[in-house]
């Protein structure tokens, strides 16, 4: 006989569901952390097991290394690292405390003299790296490094010094787009949905939807996908959603598609589980073992957003 007021058991899914292959997909071929973080999303998992799982990653300079970010090896603390175990700890509402005061700690002492992140640092050279992440001796200050890190550490309402020149650097970076590409977008997306300021961000929201539009940075049709431009730099097919801009109906990138053609993107992304259970990479695979560590992170991540939008996955 069950305990009173035990916890239920979450759901569980039919055997042909998207959250059942997923689930196979990923026991099958998953890191232990994609696996506790699918537990965690989806089966009833704890935030313990998580951060246990995450604990791997760090290093004694309170930074995080050893592939947490798969296309980049090797041991060494890189800032992309960081901000990968800050997304996680945000997800599992862990991203509070001591754990990321000690996250910050690290971002101060590998920020550039205007306060903001470079994405790899002079320390990666010699260890294995994707071709697209160029390793250089002075890397400059990089949005997509800094906007995600600085939002959600908003959104979680950390306070730490390291965000006042960093949250500056952000403001100026993403009120000076005028020609940009959809990572670039996401970056300050992540950075504008949470910033302090929501009048400055709304409005700068609403200048950014129109680019996306003006410059075809999102695809609004997946039926005619071969009419849509790839940004220079990417891989054939690396094409983005209106999903990839908004991930959660509550993003004020929302705002920039209709209904129909968010619900077009979000049938697309049903529609692109494989028949192993999981979903595909689109970014340019360089390595067998990246792109076999990284399709259960986009897996997690097409079931969170199909999820979030309502969408059934179980």
């Amino acid at each position: 006989m069950a305990e009173t007021g035990a916890s239920p058991l979450p759901p569980t899914p039919s055997a042909r569901s998207p959250l059942s292959r997923a689930e196979h997909f990923v026991w099958l071929t998953a890191r232990v952390l994609e696996q506790r973080r699918f537990a965690y999303h989806f089966l009833g998992g704890t935030a313990d097991a998580v951060e246990t799982a995450l604990a791997a990653y760090r290093n004694e300079d309170d930074g995080y290394g050893h592939a947490l970010e798969p296309d980049l090896r090797g041991p060494v603390s890189q800032p992309l690292h960081a901000g990968h175990a800050l997304r996680v700890l945000d997800s599992i509402g862990r991203c509070g405390g001591q754990r990321v005061e000690r996250v910050c700690r690290y971002l101060t002492s590998v920020s550039t003299l205007d306060g903001a992140l470079p994405a790899i640092r002079p320390s990666q050279r010699g260890y294995p790296t994707a071709p697209f992440v160029p390793v250089v001796d002075d890397p400059p200050s990089d949005l997509l490094a800094t906007g995600p890190v600085v939002g959600l550490l908003h959104r979680n309402e950390v306070w730490h010094a390291w965000l006042f020149r960093a949250t500056d650097f952000c403001w100026q970076a993403v009120e000076s787009l005028r020609k940009s590409h959809p990572y670039e977008v996401e970056a300050a997306v992540a950075f504008l949905d949470s910033a302090p300021d929501r009048p400055r961000a709304e409005a700068a929201a609403d200048r950014l939807g129109r680019m996306v539009r003006e410059q075809r940075l999102a695809v609004l049709d997946p039926e005619r996908l071969d009419a849509s431009p790839v940004s220079p730099g990417y891989g054939p097919g690396e094409h983005h959603f209106p999903y990839d801009f908004a991930r959660t109906p509550g993003s004020l990138a929302r705002a920039w598609f209709t209904d129909e053609e968010m619900a077009r993107s979000l049938d697309f992304l049903a529609a692109e589980q494989r028949k192993d259970g999981g979903w595909p990479i689109r970014w340019r695979q360089w390595a067998p073992g990246t792109a076999l560590e990284c399709r259960p992170m986009v897996t997690i991540e097409a079931l969170r957003t199909l999820k979030a939008y309502g969408r059934a996955i179980a």
